[in-house]
């Protein structure tokens, strides 16, 4: 790193601790960077602000397509800001797997939300990074945390299996579903129900209410078959009703979240998730970093496309040809 490049993370560092809206846009640009020498001043501002000791509610939210997230998320946000609650939104929307592009029609959808000067939206490309977040949310959460935001919204693609992994960023996970019947129940994945600790059925309103009631009842009843899990008080997981557009049972769901979160950090189960949490990204890191040295080495380069060929003529099985490459790496001194 230059001495103009320390100077610059050093000031970046202390704009986003001041809560500076601009300067936290433009440090998530920089982890988000692709380039060699961004990754550095990224790591070194995340080392910067690691000491911060600010802690916010990480909320993730995920739901089917269609459901109202944006609508939910605008509604809910603009509730706890009004509270006088900083809010921050990391909204990934998914990445084209032709183009790679992205819509990030996010802050658009939310322009009531995106006014208010106690909140920040910050949509984020997801690159096709399985799990419906963007590779380097986890970063971002962090730099909202620094930043003073007392929670921090993370809204994934959608549902499906894969999308779990937004657990393992969050303190609570919210599921918004649309009022169905059976044939929704039936086409969300067991995992992703699994992890959640809040099902909020959104649009009760009008002449979908009583469907939503019905709905949030099969669900009610669906979970309370599952055995209960580390962390959670005798009533949780549940179940209710809102309507984003009414802008009711907002309040009611905001005081099972805040429960949930209190009852978590009392027992002591806060504290040992966010460890636990912070073990996997530290893992996540290292093997991201392997593959970066796999693909910015010539030898291991050429050894991975001549192995890859062996591969699919049938001349090598997959496990040992990657094992060969592995172990290239693994006579490097770290």
């Amino acid at each position: 790193m230059t001495e103009k490049s320390s100077k610059d993370t050093a000031w970046l560092a202390k704009a986003v601790q001041n809560g500076d809206r601009r300067a936290l846009a433009r440090a998530i640009t920089l982890i988000e960077s692709a380039r060699a020498d961004h990754r550095g001043d990224a790591d070194a501002l995340l080392e910067t602000l690691a000491s911060s000791g600010r802690q916010a509610l990480r909320i993730g939210l995920s739901g089917t397509p269609g459901v109202g997230k944006s609508t939910f998320i605008e509604a809910f946000g603009c509730r706890l800001t009004k509270a006088g609650r900083r809010v921050a939104v990391l909204a990934v929307d998914p990445s084209s797997t032709r183009t790679g592009g992205s819509i990030l029609g996010d802050k658009t959808r939310m322009e009531r939300l995106a006014r208010e000067p106690n909140a920040f939206i910050r949509p984020s490309p997801s690159q096709t990074h399985l799990g419906g977040v963007a590779r380097r949310t986890r970063d971002a959460v962090a730099l909202c945390e620094a930043a003073g935001f007392d929670i921090v919204l993370i809204e994934t693609v959608g549902v499906g299996q894969s999308e779990t992994i937004v657990a393992e960023m969050s303190d609570l996970f919210v599921l918004l579903l649309a009022p169905a019947g059976g044939d929704e129940l039936q086409g969300v994945k067991r995992g992703i129900m699994e992890i959640a600790d809040l099902v909020l059925v959104n649009k009760a309103d009008g002449d979908l209410k009583s469907t939503a009631i019905r709905t949030a009842a099969d669900y009610a009843g669906a979970l309370r078959l599952w055995r209960k899990r580390d962390g959670d008080p005798e009533d949780f997981p549940k179940a209710m009703t809102v309507s984003a557009l009414d802008e009711t049972g907002l309040s009611e769901a905001w005081g099972e979240m805040q429960k949930l979160a209190v009852f978590r950090q009392e027992t002591g189960f806060w504290d040992s998730r966010r460890a636990q949490q912070a073990r996997g990204w530290f893992a996540d890191e290292v093997r991201q970093g392997l593959l970066r040295r796999l693909a910015s080495d010539p030898k291991a380069d050429a050894a991975m496309a001549r192995l890859s060929d062996d591969v699919a003529e049938g001349r090598r099985a997959p496990g040992a040809a990657a094992a060969e490459v592995l172990g290239r790496l693994g006579n490097d001194p770290v």
